[in-house]
């Protein structure tokens, strides 16, 4: 399939890969700075262990402050497939987040029915385009709240 301006699916692949790996650069140089803000929402990076590699994967993700906390939705766009870095969390849950200049250690979790349901209002409220991903795929989109760690 191809997209207009004749893309096809490897150079959107191509593309995006290029866009998080230079916003990773950028918002780690900066520690936050600069790309610390994506749609109007703030911006973590979150390191996971690969669950086949057994290497440090880092992804840049929007958030929501909840309490000590940081929300991350994994929307993957809207696709039929979870996001890499959640099938990651359901593996080894542990992981680092860097917010600003901040490192900590997080223990990741699913929301699970009540709590989601109220964390995904609040998500949202605050960026309705998250509606748009849930409407274009038939999974339930996971809510993970990352909960800093001792």
């Amino acid at each position: 399939m191809r997209c207009a301006g004749g893309v096809g699916r490897w150079g959107r692949r191509t593309a995006l890969r290029w866009l998080r790996n230079t916003h990773r650069w950028i918002y780690r140089f900066s520690r936050g700075r600069i790309l610390g803000r994506l749609v109007g929402l703030p911006v973590l990076l979150l390191t996971t262990v690969g669950r086949k590699s057994g290497k440090a994967r880092t992804t840049p993700l929007t958030y929501l402050p909840h309490g000590r906390a940081f929300v991350v939705v994994a929307s993957n766009g809207g696709r039929p497939r979870h996001p890499v870095w959640f099938l990651n969390l359901l593996v080894t849950p542990r992981a680092e987040v860097m917010v600003g200049a901040r490192h900590l250690r997080v223990a990741g979790r699913e929301a699970a029915d009540e709590e989601r349901a109220r964390l995904w209002a609040e998500i949202v409220r605050r960026w309705p385009g998250y509606t748009r991903y849930e409407r274009r795929t038939t999974r339930r989109i996971p809510v993970v709240v990352l909960e800093p760690m001792p």
